[in-house]
């Protein structure tokens, strides 16, 4: 199954697709008011951590695949699926500004590897973005092996990883 047809498989059935992306905010909500001030708490900042990772991987995804069908294969914006490229990033940002508001995020376990892995991965984006731009990856790589350019990307990641270490002060 290619990505493009698991799309299609989630357009056939919008219901799901709004279902999933309904209820947790909703849960958001309703464990907002139930556990009013008590979001750092074990039980509550276990269930908000599970609600973030629900959210948050889709509408990353969501944001990436947004980036790379505008930049790189220059879909139009009328072309958008409205439940696969736009509802899990405002579910994202509503889930999250919910929870917000009853614990602070430095308080919900693994919260910090997910915004890593999104600065992670829009640094990669914004870096293809540049070498797509400057055409400079036809002539540098057309007579390198695979590896070397493997080795390179891996690099380059590090170098990255060590530099915002650095910068933001991260331990």
């Amino acid at each position: 199954m290619t990505l493009a047809e698991f799309f299609e498989l989630l357009a056939s059935q919008p219901y799901l697709i709004l279902a999933f992306f309904l209820i947790i905010p909703f849960t958001a909500f309703l464990a907002g008011i139930m556990g009013k001030n008590e979001g750092h708490i074990t039980p509550w900042k276990y269930l908000y951590s599970t609600l973030v990772y629900l959210v948050c991987v889709p509408g990353i995804f969501a944001v990436t695949l947004n980036i790379f069908l505008f930049l790189f294969e220059k879909q139009p914006i009328m072309n958008t699926d409205v439940y696969t490229q736009i509802l899990p990033i405002i579910s994202m940002v509503a889930t999250l500004m919910i929870i917000r508001n009853n614990v602070n995020f430095d308080q919900i376990p693994g919260f910090g590897k997910l915004s890593g892995m999104m600065m992670m991965i829009f640094a990669v984006l914004i870096l293809m973005w540049g070498l797509d731009r400057t055409r400079i990856y036809i002539v540098a790589f057309t007579r390198m092996p695979f590896y070397y350019v493997l080795l390179i990307f891996v690099g380059l990641m590090i170098a990255f990883r060590v530099g915002m270490k650095r910068v933001f002060g991260a331990s």
